[in-house]
């Protein structure tokens, strides 16, 4: 009998680069697990995760280690994508299709139970037959500083110590988790060759800001200390984060320089919340749009905030922020994405402030799209960019 594959598993294996490169599934929307207080600041592994298994997985890819079949949306454009690339029009498709209700409508709990982008993304691959390939990385869930877990994934191949890439998931600091995001974290440790910790931070509205952020660094000076059991090089250490883990990357980069810990080597912000302007012109071109837009963007300020003057806080509003002296960063930004203008802004601001910056927008997309290589091929050019990036930093 072939054993069940749990959701955390399956959405690691989406991600090994046999597949077109390699998916990353990243999501607005998903289940949470509660975080366990420890009262250990040892770095200990917990957990094996069913992922570093290769025998769990049972599909192969096809012998060209690309699609197995093409990937086509079945109905006309939306009304707010009218350049919507087909390939994400047919992954907004199949979201569509689970009737989610709106972010406004629901408590963090209810919005939590709902499918997420990374779910509709799996069944576009369902739908075109494309197939799973082998896991490169082992996972263990860890203890890495009291009451805070992350999820590591080690290579499988090369030589230690590896690099090591700090990752942080997005979900407006309310819902998703490391297991929502596991297949952006095995991606990064495949195809950068590096050992990736995924931090699990505390979510709001249980906890209000700025708790993710504290959370962030915490976490950070942890690997820092503890590189060295996990395999990983201390002194060749990058912060990856997407949506709201991409504002806690670059907080991280704030904070270090400012406490003057170490800061990393680099930097990757993937459409990143980056301000709480929402009069921007992306805002007002993305109130409609899927999987986020407007409506969606201000309930998670009102679950993370404490009142609205924590909005104005150059940890959320980045570019406000002193950003002299941090690394160089890349930064990536969708299309059709409420964040588009604010991640250009913060682009422009670094760049003002002397820091290199490689920026790049895929025309066609949409918020989260950079989890999706498998079905969309803009995201996996915008992978081979981070991928790049990284490697030139920490190699």
């Amino acid at each position: 009998m072939k054993r069940p594959i749990s959701r955390p598993a399956a959405l690691a294996w989406l991600a090994a680069p046999a597949l077109a490169g390699g998916l990353f599934l990243s999501s607005c929307n998903s289940q949470p697990t509660a975080t366990e207080t420890d009262k250990t600041a040892t770095v200990v592994s917990e957990e094996t995760n069913a992922a570093s298994d290769s025998s769990a997985v049972t599909a192969k890819a096809d012998s060209t280690g690309g699609m197995a079949g093409a990937v086509k949306p079945t109905g006309p454009k939306p009304a707010w994508g009218p350049n919507i690339g087909p390939e994400m029009q047919a992954v907004i498709e199949q979201l569509m299709s689970f009737k989610n209700k709106p972010l406004p409508s629901l408590t963090a709990a209810q919005a939590r139970k709902q499918p997420s982008a990374a779910d509709a993304a799996m069944k576009q691959m369902r739908a075109s037959n494309i197939p799973a390939p082998p896991l490169n990385c082992d996972t263990a869930t860890q203890t890495i500083a009291p009451g805070l877990k992350a999820r590591v994934y080690t290579p499988k191949g090369g030589t230690a110590p590896y690099p090591v890439i700090v990752y942080y998931h997005g979900g407006g600091w309310v819902i998703a988790t490391n297991d929502t995001y596991a297949a952006s974290a095995q991606a990064l440790c495949e195809q950068v060759g590096a050992v990736v910790v995924s931090v699990e931070y505390r979510k709001a509205p249980e906890h209000k800001f700025p708790a993710a952020h504290d959370d962030a660094f915490t976490a950070y000076q942890a690997v820092l200390k503890n590189a060295a059991s996990m395999k990983g090089d201390p002194n060749k250490v990058a912060v990856v984060g997407e949506s709201a883990g991409g504002n806690l990357a670059c907080n991280v980069s704030i904070m270090a320089r400012d406490k003057k810990v170490a800061l990393p080597k680099y930097q990757v912000l993937v459409y990143p919340i980056a301000g709480s302007d929402m009069n921007t012109a992306s805002y007002q071109a993305n109130t409609e749009t899927a999987p986020l837009n407007k409506g969606g963007m201000g309930w998670f300020f009102k679950n993370y905030q404490r009142t609205a003057a924590d909005l104005k806080d150059p940890r959320i509003n980045l570019v406000a922020a002193n950003l002299k002296g941090l690394e160089p960063t890349t930064i990536i930004g969708a299309d059709y994405d409420p964040l588009t203008t604010e991640g250009k802004t913060l682009a422009d601001k670094l760049t003002a402030a002397g820091v290199k910056v490689n920026y790049k927008k895929y025309d066609g997309t949409t918020h989260e799209f950079f989890g999706m290589a498998a079905v969309v091929p803009q995201a996996k050019d915008a992978q081979g960019v981070a991928v790049s990036d990284l490697k030139g930093a920490l190699k």
